[in-house]
């Protein structure tokens, strides 16, 4: 099979995709007292994917993807408190500003090898959670920014109790995203973006722009992940310096860890299976549940997640015969 027929594979809609989104959006129906746990892992996916863009598609290593995360959320939340209420100008207003830290990060990222970036995302998340310390005027400081409310979505839908309206909100966003970040990752553009992680001289030898593919995709994923900082501080109510934290961005490396990294379904599958982990083992053991995270982590390695997977792919391997035959 070409690479033409490859890249319209990959980008086909298989069959069950639809059926697992239309699921996501009744569970805040089916169970109205867990649309605040659906609402928050729509949330870490977003944020999960966005970074898979880097990870998985390029090769870049981040461990300052909350830089983004935080200035999504408190720029949406300045702009809620002091601006106006509306949710969805409040997003874009907050992915604006995460575009714009994106595009001026993504400078930083071509010059020097993974450890110097590594250490630049790391830097500028911690530059970013002391300004919001230290700005307690603008930002509230260590006690958050608290106070922030917001009005209806589209002028009609209330954010209740429950979390329900919050939960849709953030899923239609999140299935919004993710079908860029797909349309993006099986495009023609998108597999330079896979020539630039695999080999990145052969791929400047070829013609491909990389420090432009570099850049154009850490701004994209910049975007997305301040749309779900946006996402988080709006549906929360709040927004405190632990979006910058470390912690932050090393969770969503879990998630990809868990999910699998350069599959777009992996960061969904590993935010889905991190949080519901946080959430259960948590309620039994509050004070050792990261031991238990672990574990699970430890075992998922020796085994391999590709014996998991191997009936999956078998199946994909099937049909991509199929349609090369054809």
């Amino acid at each position: 099979m070409n690479a033409r027929m490859q890249l319209l594979f990959a980008a086909r809609v298989r069959f069950w995709e639809p059926l697992i989104w239309v699921l996501a959006f009744f569970l805040p129906w089916l169970f109205p007292g867990h649309a605040l746990i659906v609402n928050e892992v729509a949330i870490v996916a977003l944020f999960a994917v966005s970074l898979d863009l880097v990870l998985g598609y390029t090769g870049i290593v981040s461990l300052g993807h909350a830089a983004f995360l935080g200035m999504g959320a408190y720029a949406a939340a300045l702009f809620a408190k002091h601006v106006m209420p509306d949710p969805v100008v409040g997003l874009l207003f907050g992915m604006a500003c995460a575009t714009l830290l994106g595009a001026v990060c993504s400078l930083t990222i071509l010059r020097g090898t993974d450890l110097t970036r590594l250490m630049v995302t790391l830097g500028m998340a911690i530059i970013l959670m002391e300004l919001a310390n230290k700005l307690d005027w603008l930002t509230g400081g260590s006690d958050g920014l608290q106070g922030v409310v917001m009005g209806p979505v589209l002028g009609r839908f209330e954010f209740d109790l429950y979390g329900q309206t919050a939960a849709w909100y953030s899923l239609t966003f999140l299935v919004l995203f993710f079908a860029l970040a797909r349309r993006l990752a099986h495009s023609p553009w998108g597999a330079t973006l896979m020539a630039v992680r695999d080999n990145p001289l052969r791929a400047m030898s070829i013609g491909i722009p990389v420090h432009n593919r570099l850049a154009v995709v850490y701004t994209v994923a910049a975007a997305m992940a301040g749309a779900a900082g946006a996402l988080l501080a709006q549906t929360t109510g709040f927004a405190s310096l632990d979006v910058f934290a470390l912690e932050r961005s090393a969770d969503v490396m879990l998630m990809l860890v868990i999910g699998g990294v350069g599959w777009l379904y992996g960061g969904v599958l590993g935010a889905v299976v991190f949080k519901l982990l946080h959430d259960v083992v948590a309620g039994i053991t509050p004070q050792y549940w990261t031991f238990w995270i672990g574990l699970f982590l430890v075992v998922l390695v020796l085994v391999g997640r590709e014996r998991l997977i191997r009936p999956w792919q078998w199946f994909g391997r099937s049909q991509a015969q199929k349609g090369g035959a054809a």
